[in-house]
């Protein structure tokens, strides 16, 4: 086996899930409060396009880089949403953001390269560059500093091995915006920097800023799950510097030739007339955010940053736990609510939990009752 798939760790908030949905076979109610994934369905306009494309007979491959109307969608909406220009040919349509991480890391990297990402953080992202026998290099992010990146931080730990940067804002776990000063630092290092800004749309707080503003040495992942609730539809996409646009699609052709036809045709559709559906979706989760900020704190969880994006509250839950594993199954056997523990975004998340409000707020409510009576017994 190869050694390095040894090395990555599992994606521990499956896990809790697959054991919660164990426990409802069984019959036993369980809220769902662990996992990332809108409630919603997906917008009216969206099922539409999807089902003309079946009719229709789009069900065949698209050209490999994507549908080039999908592409010129994706490119307005940049300057629509950040003020840059993207230039169409310079994104690869994706069967979700995952191939897109994949990809970029497989363009930068070699055996023994490094990359620079942030502990705690999202859990695959380390999993990712050891796929492509690169190292991960991880930063701590303290709670006293908001899980900020530290520009000295990341200086110190750059070497002649370093081939990239992640940043992720809205940031899962935290729904932290990383700072202004945190991005145009990052732009001077001249280091590719991967921008996961898959939780863009989703703010509440604050504006959600492009690494493109910043600079061009950048690699965008984003995609549709999660503005508009298309987890299941697999549709991201990749906005990369030009000179790697040949090198990237010779990646896709060979690994995953395109990205399924009709969801690109939904993705279209998305992005020219759901706008309206993803204010509606992003003024319950506010609704929900606050809900769930002002219950925790309640039963004495500190959360050191309040969320200002995505669907998610990261607890210090230290006086309560300092095996956050442990906990959250005893409170998935016991409660029945499924939560995730902080240890699967790294070792800075030990003794932290994260709630998801990507659920009902009758679902959040009946799941933090549930939890403030396991803590009282």
């Amino acid at each position: 086996m190869n050694p390095k798939v040894t090395k990555m760790t599992p994606f521990i908030v499956m896990d809790v899930l697959e054991r919660a949905n164990a426990l409802q076979a069984e019959g036993i109610d369980v809220i769902h409060l662990e996992v990332g994934e809108p409630d919603f369905n997906i917008p009216a306009c969206v099922t539409d396009a999807a089902t003309k494309a079946y009719q229709d007979g789009k069900t065949h491959y698209t050209h490999s880089l994507g549908s080039p109307l999908l592409r010129q969608k994706i490119a307005d909406f940049y300057v629509q949403e950040y003020g840059v220009t993207v230039d169409p040919d310079c994104i690869v349509v994706t069967s979700g953001s995952s191939p897109a991480i994949l990809m970029v890391l497989m363009l930068l990297c070699e055996a023994g390269s490094e990359v620079i990402l942030s502990n705690p953080g999202y859990a695959c992202y380390s999993n990712f560059a050891l796929a492509v026998n690169a190292n991960p290099v991880q930063v701590l992010l303290k709670p006293e500093n908001k899980f900020q990146y530290k520009l000295e931080d990341i200086r110190a730990a750059l070497s002649d091995q370093t081939r990239a940067i992640f940043v992720n804002s809205p940031m899962n776990p935290t729904g932290g915006l990383v700072d202004d000063a945190v991005f145009e630092g990052l732009a001077t290092l001249n280091v590719p920097i991967i921008s996961d800004e898959i939780y863009h749309g989703l703010v509440y707080e604050g504006n959600a800023r492009s690494i493109l503003e910043f600079t061009d040495n950048a690699f965008v992942v984003n995609g549709f799950s999660k503005r508009f609730a298309m987890t299941g539809l697999r549709l991201g996409y990749l906005i990369a510097p030009k000179q790697y646009m040949r090198a990237l699609q010779t990646i896709q052709q060979n690994l995953f030739i395109c990205a399924p036809s009709t969801a690109q045709e939904a993705g279209i559709a998305a992005l020219t007339a759901a706008d309206d559906d993803v204010i509606a979706m992003r003024a319950i989760y506010r609704q929900r955010r606050d809900y769930m900020v002002s219950r925790l704190t309640g039963m004495g969880f500190v959360i050191h940053a309040a969320p200002q994006g995505a669907f998610y509250v990261f607890c210090d839950a230290r006086s309560f736990t300092s095996d956050s594993l442990a906990f959250c199954f005893d409170v998935l056997e016991k409660a029945h609510v499924g939560i995730t523990p902080g240890i699967d975004f790294g070792s800075a998340g030990e003794g932290f939990l994260r709630f998801s409000y990507a659920n009902s707020l009758e679902h959040i409510q009946t799941g933090l009752d549930r939890l403030e009576a396991y803590l009282k017994r």
